[in-house]
């Protein structure tokens, strides 16, 4: 049989190539990285099949169908696994969208321009820690823009979460126990100031040993409001966080052991520091990293995911499960190629995962799903995330100019104990805390990210 060099299954077949001879460039028809730099389109790298989910399906799935029970077979292969069981026996249901060819937005506009800027410039260390081409820290945007390893591709989610130098969450969470009631409800702040690796090159305070400062709060309900945490992450990546908390029973900071990094912050969530961007942990403190494949996923990247026209807080319709309250609804859309990335905690012997699977989409460096296994090699929790550029409401950035890009919410599940953690970026949260990106003259670090700080959050 003749095949032909473009048939139906070419960028499928291309990808498996790819991955076994551990090629690097990303794209298929074409490189997509000077596409990127040229016009910000990455459709001229990839064939129809990996563009578009109704060619994917051949017909069966199409932009503004529904996910369900009854069709899910069809992208079985374009689901992780807990995502595929959700559709399958819970209820869920998932709205299909075209897929984004602008690669603009997938990122914070001056991320972008910083990664572009810098590309080439990043360097592993023999220890394997990320330095400029000088031996400076890391100065912006993704190091590596075409990852060669697992370490390469774990920096680009590592050195800066949320791609602003500085970002503020306010978070409403709703934990769904196993038999669909909603057993707790929180409001609280997450911040997250980097230290090194800013998009605007230099290094905050001076303090080149510091990646970042990370601190969370909550805010509500009264008998959780004023437990606060603090983590300092050093830029060597081998090093283990500082993680303080703030407990208002005992009122005083107490330092936490590293290995509460795998337990909840609060009763019911199944959100853990650990699950942090797919990377919240320093990344030489996992090991055996491993890209074990490239594939086209579906991922809730779109604009469409935003909730500014939908709600006036950002919170979501929610649908599934036994009393239809354990899923938020998403808008997914065909992303055309992923890398599958496998890591394992080797520097925690008493953690309780075994190992984590990671699809990065290679056009931005970021996740668009995360599965967690237990010791035993069982499939355990999973971390969804939805993204959106912020295009329809009016968001604090930096220059004024551009339209968002963050997060905009989460499933957390953990399908062991099957209860369920959503929760949403709301634009504002009890306390009357907003959510914006990178500051002015504003004094973050003083206000949300020493330990006086997180005393004070905890007895306001």
């Amino acid at each position: 049989m003749w095949i032909k060099k473009y048939d139906f299954d070419y960028g499928r077949r291309m990808l498996l190539e790819k991955t076994l001879k551990g090629v690097a460039a990303a794209g298929v028809l074409a490189p997509l990285w000077p596409l990127i730099g040229n016009a910000a389109d990455s459709s001229k790298a990839y064939p129809d099949e990996l563009l578009s989910i109704e060619a994917y399906t051949k017909g069966k799935i199409k932009p503004g169908d529904v996910i369900t029970a009854n069709n899910v077979e069809a992208v079985k292969d374009l689901l992780d696994p807990i995502a595929y069981q959700q559709v399958k026996t819970m209820g869920r249901r998932i709205n299909i969208v075209d897929s984004t060819k602008d690669v603009t937005k997938l990122f914070p506009a001056d991320y972008l321009q910083a990664t572009l800027k810098n590309k080439g410039r990043a360097k592993l260390d023999s220890a394997g820690n990320v330095f400029t081409d000088n031996g400076e820290p890391w100065i912006g945007g993704n190091p590596f823009v075409e990852p060669k390893d697992g370490v390469e591709a774990a920096a680009n989610l590592t050195l800066s979460w949320g791609r602003h130098d500085y970002s503020m969450y306010a978070v409403r969470d709703w934990d769904i126990a196993p038999d669909g009631t909603q057993a707790y409800q929180y409001d609280f702040v997450w911040a997250e100031l980097n230290n090194t690796a800013r998009v605007d090159g230099k290094v905050w305070n001076g303090k080149k040993d510091i990646l970042r400062y990370q601190s969370v709060w909550f805010t509500s309900p009264q008998d959780t409001a004023g437990s606060s945490y603090l983590n300092t992450w050093y830029y060597d990546q081998r090093k283990f966080p500082d993680l303080y908390g703030y407990l208002p029973a005992f009122k005083r900071v107490r330092q936490f052991p590293t290995n509460q990094r795998f337990e909840p912050l609060v009763p019911g969530i199944t959100f853990f520091l650990s699950d942090a961007w797919a990377a919240g942990d320093p990344m030489l403190t996992w090991g055996n990293y491993k890209i074990i494949g490239r594939q086209p996923m579906l991922g809730a990247i779109g604009s469409r995911n935003f909730m500014g026209g939908y709600h006036p807080n950002y919170e979501r319709p929610v649908h599934g499960g036994p009393k239809n309250q354990t899923f938020h609804d998403v808008w997914m859309e065909l992303v055309p190629e992923c890398i599958v990335l496998e890591a394992e905690p080797t520097g925690y012997p008493r953690a309780p995962v075994g190992k984590k699977r990671i699809w990065i989409d290679v056009r931005n460096g970021m996740y668009v799903a995360y599965v967690t296994y237990d010791r035993r090699g069982e499939i355990w929790k999973s971390f969804e995330p939805c993204y959106a550029q912020y295009s329809n409401d009016k968001v604090t950035v930096k220059d004024g100019a551009n339209p968002a890009w963050s997060w905009v919410a989460v499933l957390s599940h953990d399908i062991q104990a099957n209860r369920m953690t959503r929760f949403v970026q709301a634009k504002e949260v009890t306390g009357g805390y907003k959510s914006g990106y990178s500051v002015g003259n504003d004094d973050v670090y003083n206000k949300y990210l020493t330990n006086q700080a997180i005393a004070r959050l905890g007895s306001a």
